[in-house]
């Protein structure tokens, strides 16, 4: 399975020794990483030890992990060798590996207690039917559940990727024997598991989510390293107990309240010695192939990082991973998907999967760029489970952490070198710098000590980061061509974004904010269209609109002065609640070339006669230019009524009159 490495056969199971560093890799995480808080945080490295091997990264500059994570394989089994041991070097403030499998010592015992008991209460209360679903999750290919946050696409990307699976089903108890997925006998021919055959109209996507789960793409050389054990095979204090007991299976029975899930009885590792927990290699799994497929496919980008959270969440319901063993699988996946992406020798073929996808979801679905978008979320939760983003974000949110306490930290975030990748598709028309922008104003806080390991991959929220901008901490200039189509034709930013700095948005695309945003840097307008989704989106500064459209679907605060130039828009939906479009606390300057088009609400239209407040404001200089009621909603201001500017004491208001 693509991803997946196994001992070499030179390396004897308990003898094993890094290749060309003269150093048994245990020794080193037991006496170099785990002594007193473990390991030393990036940026701080002068307790790295001298490595003896030329080709290893110096002491006092590792290599950036996308520049060594070709490392990671199981021929190097050290933090100072393998780049993926060193990125996870959180979990050695935690955890301190011992002289063999069952022998380590919690260095954090509060934390790994509180995760041993997260993971038994999951598994004493996990439904029947969430127990078939684990299993089938941990048998089938790990890129083919993926698929299914696709969504509206998801069947389409099966068809066209012929992409198969054997594992559909649960059984009723413990099978006969260890099952793997294969290909069904009714499979068509060509047919591949997991992202499917890459001879196929969707080849290059499948070859790209392959890639991204490559050679060097394993968690097995970190579970070797750390020996942090499974679950079920561990005390709430995350010790060892063999009872001296053997189930009815012949397997060892361990003190544990962790129960795995009957269907999976058989299917555990007989050799504890080769079957850490941690990193978990299924999460490990799923986010890589969630992230592949969301460069690839970036209309479900959001959703298909929720689908890989959730997936790993499965790992603990079945009882054969803890919380911080999904934790690890999680960070270790997101630096190897942007190492893989940022590779110069996968640039062309990243860059076919992304136009293949959109040409062949375009053509399946007669939508364009602009249109395959609102295609892809057109279905109810019924049909699509990450229809919702609330509901999405509920999930995602708390598991980024799960029980891991929030300590202290003041620690300023540096987004990793390359990690601006995973936004690629997603944001294409900002910069690789605002891209990393958007990573660090939307990490999560420092503090929590599994996250804040080396090049603090862990504190990256991808789920947020889809979403834009967390904190403006600088002018930000967005420019968007609607003629190159997709996003940068139109996209919605739905963070509350904070921050000093200020907004300004030039191009053709329409570019809509909806969080309750308290930037206070200000907004300009130079070109498009800006929409307001929420009261609050355009923050606490002053609002100039200086060419262009703002858009105002729904009432909209302006803490600050509001001013309109020659030749922009302003664009109201009214409403017959007495509420006005536009609140300005302090002074409305409007061009006498201006132009303000009104929109009926369809669904509480005002009546004619009827005035309606548009501006609340203390002062109010000049009048817009013309006036124009969108009646009809179709933009072309023949909805049958005129409106009749009417200035009070309070701003502006217009009576309806019909024609």
């Amino acid at each position: 399975m693509p991803g997946q490495q196994t001992r070499p056969p030179h390396l004897p199971p308990h003898n094993r020794q890094g290749i060309g560093i003269g150093i048994e890799r245990r020794v080193f995480l037991r006496n170099s990483m785990g002594v007193s808080a473990g390991l030393i945080a990036a940026p701080a490295l002068t307790a790295w030890p001298a490595s003896a091997a030329s080709s290893a990264p110096s002491v006092s500059s590792p290599a950036a992990f996308v520049d060594s994570y070709t490392t990671n394989t199981l021929t190097n089994q050290t933090p100072e060798t393998n780049a993926a041991i060193r990125i996870l070097d959180g979990f050695a403030k935690v955890w301190k590996t011992g002289s063999d499998w069952n022998t380590g010592t919690p260095l954090m015992p509060d934390v790994l207690r509180a995760n041993m008991r997260y993971c038994a209460r999951v598994t004493a209360r996990r439904t029947e039917a969430q127990a078939r679903l684990a299993f089938i999750h941990d048998r089938q290919h790990q890129s083919y559940a993926v698929i299914a946050g696709l969504g509206p696409l998801a069947d389409l990307y099966k068809t066209g990727a012929k992409a198969v699976t054997g594992i559909t089903s649960a059984p009723d108890g413990v099978p006969a024997g260890k099952i793997s997925d294969t290909l069904p006998a009714d499979a068509p021919a060509g047919s591949a598991l997991g992202a499917g055959s890459h001879d196929s109209e969707l080849g290059k996507v499948a070859e790209l989510v392959d890639t991204v789960r490559g050679p060097f793409a394993s968690g097995n050389p970190s579970k070797f390293a750390y020996q942090y054990p499974r679950p079920w095979r561990m005390t709430q204090d995350s010790e060892v107990v063999d009872t001296g007991e053997k189930d009815p299976l012949g397997y060892p029975v361990y003190a544990s309240d962790v129960v795995v899930v009957t269907q999976l009885l058989r299917q555990r590792s007989e050799d504890p010695a080769e079957d850490g927990g941690f990193p978990s290699g299924h999460t490990n799994a799923f986010y890589l192939a969630a992230l592949a497929m969301a460069y690839a496919v970036p209309e479900r980008f959001q959703e298909l990082v929720a689908r890989a959270c959730e997936l790993s969440h499965t790992r603990i319901v079945s009882g054969m991973h803890s919380t911080v063993d999904v934790i690890g699988g999680r960070v270790l996946a997101t630096a190897l998907a942007a190492a893989a992406l940022a590779d110069p020798k996968n640039a062309g073929l990243k860059a076919a999967a992304r136009a293949q996808a959109a040409a062949y979801f375009q053509q399946q679905t007669g939508t364009t760029a602009d249109t395959l978008y609102a295609y892809a979320h057109s279905a109810g939760l019924d049909k699509d489970p990450y229809a919702s983003r609330a509901r999405n974000s509920a999930g995602v949110t708390p598991r980024l952490t799960y029980v891991l306490p929030k300590r202290p930290a003041r620690d300023r975030m540096t987004v990793p070198k390359g990690a601006e990748v995973l936004l690629e598709t997603r944001l294409p028309y900002l910069s690789a710098t605002q891209r990393r922008e958007v990573l660090r104003t939307t990490a999560l806080p420092a503090g929590y000590v599994l996250l804040d390991g080396f090049e603090q991959w862990g504190r990256l929220n991808l789920f947020a980061a889809a979403d834009g901008y967390g904190a403006f901490d600088s002018d930000v200039l967005v420019a968007m061509d609607a003629a190159e189509g997709g996003f940068a034709a139109a996209d919605t930013w739905r963070n509350a974004i904070d921050g000093r700095g200020a907004l300004v948005k030039r191009g053709t695309g329409t570019l809509t904010l909806t969080g309750a945003n308290r930037y206070t840097g200000g907004t300009t307008l130079e070109e498009g269209v800006l929409a307001a989704g929420s009261r609050d989106a355009l923050g606490c500064g002053d609002v100039r609109i200086e060419g262009g459209t703002l858009r105002l679907p729904s009432a909209l605060r302006v803490r600050g002065a509001y001013t309109q130039s020659s030749g922009s828009t302003l664009d109201v939906t009214l409403a017959d609640d007495g509420v006005p479009a536009l609140t300005v606390n302090r002074r409305v300057a409007l061009d006498r070339d201006s132009t303000l088009v009104v929109r009926l609400d369809e669904k509480c239209p005002p009546t004619p006669g009827t005035v309606i407040p548009v501006i609340n404001a203390p002062v109010l200089q000049v009048r817009f230019g013309r006036i124009t009621v969108d009646g009809n909603g179709n933009g072309n201001g023949d909805g049958g009524y005129d409106a009749k500017p009417v200035f009070t004491a309070r701003g502006l208001s217009v009576r309806l009159t019909s024609k």
